[in-house]
């Protein structure tokens, strides 16, 4: 058989196996018999220099073209099957997917009701800075410098290689001094913001959460404004027939000082797991800010008076909520938000 008849037999061959192409194991045959060193296509190559020298250019020729034709067919089969192999088949009989949406986290919606009602009352917003120094954060708030939150125990201090006073906020009462140094009475504003507390994390506390404070300075402000204040607060966020406790208690920045206790909206008094099983809810801790601070920020005691509350929004969002780990707040889990 001569070469010329060793061309064209190959390439009924080539023909053939070209248009029997349709799988990923067909192409990787062809190109194993056909298109690799020891293949046929190689192999008449290689036969090319047993050709008498006047017949080389024609059978040259012939080979070329058949070399030509079966890379083309190769290809063209290959392109061909990626193509339908990539293209994504839809069954349009299938119902369509639902577009799903998120929803606003519980915290914020917390935070958000919060600021609404209190911003119904004639309160401003102001909020700062969640790196303080230690004036803002503690001095000008009346903490001794032996007070025990100023120990590392309680803060988060800065490592910082040009001062050593700079914290993470233990409180939004730093707000407050910054409002008072930079606004004259009357001044009448709520401070809603993250906190940081070097505490370890349970089921009830976490190193990390939000706390909103409120702050009435003007002239003749008494403890009468402070409670009416925080009960028209707590009836339209929690009950409108809720009753109230004030206890007294102990903060550097106020005095007097008081703790407020409501009624469990839950059980209404009763008992029940919300308020464990004592029928009452502690919802702030609050007092008139001490003449000291006023003093500390450039306002005179003697002319204006003033109250201060605050309370963490973590513990108003369980209570609402039922939600009885603080930390579930935070895991993210769908199966707890989507519920809110």
């Amino acid at each position: 058989m001569t070469m010329i008849e060793q061309i064209h037999a190959l390439r009924v061959d080539i023909e053939r196996d070209l248009a029997a192409i349709a799988s990923p194991e067909d192409l990787e045959r062809f190109r194993l018999a056909h298109m690799v060193k020891k293949g046929t296509l190689q192999t008449l190559t290689d036969a090319l220099r047993t050709v008498p020298k006047e017949d080389k250019p024609t059978v040259g020729k012939n080979l070329n073209e058949l070399r030509k034709l079966a890379e083309n067919g190769f290809e063209a089969a290959r392109a061909t099957y990626e193509r339908r192999t990539s293209t994504q088949r839809i069954d349009v009989s299938l119902p369509g997917r639902a577009a799903t949406a998120g929803s606003v986290h519980p915290i914020t919606q917390t935070l958000d009701r919060i600021v609404d009602i209190f911003t119904s009352m004639g309160f401003d917003v102001a909020e700062s800075f969640d790196i303080e120094d230690d004036d803002h954060n503690f001095g000008k708030l009346n903490f001794a410098e032996d007070h025990p939150a100023r120990d590392m125990q309680d803060t988060f201090f800065i490592d910082d290689a040009e001062r050593a006073d700079l914290v993470l906020r233990t409180h939004t009462s730093s707000v407050q001094i910054r409002v008072m140094e930079q606004m004259s009475p009357p001044i009448r504003c709520i401070m809603p913001g993250r906190v940081y507390r070097n505490e370890a994390v349970s089921a009830r506390s976490l190193a990390e959460f939000h706390q909103v404070e409120g702050l009435y300075i003007d002239k003749g402000v008494s403890m009468a404004d402070l409670k009416g204040t925080i009960m028209a607060f707590a009836q339209r966020m929690y009950s409108s027939d809720a009753k109230f406790r004030f206890r007294t208690s102990y903060f550097p920045f106020t005095e007097p000082s008081a703790e407020v206790d409501m009624s469990c909206f839950i059980c209404k008094g009763q008992g029940c797991r919300i308020c464990k099983h004592s029928g009452w809810l502690e919802i702030c801790g609050c007092g008139m800010v001490h003449p000291n601070v006023l003093r500390n920020c450039g306002i005179d005691p003697e002319e204006y008076s003033g109250f201060a509350f605050g309370f963490g929004i973590e513990r108003v969002t369980m209570m609402l909520t039922g939600i009885d780990d603080i930390r579930m707040l935070y895991d993210n889990d769908v199966r707890v938000l989507r519920q809110f």
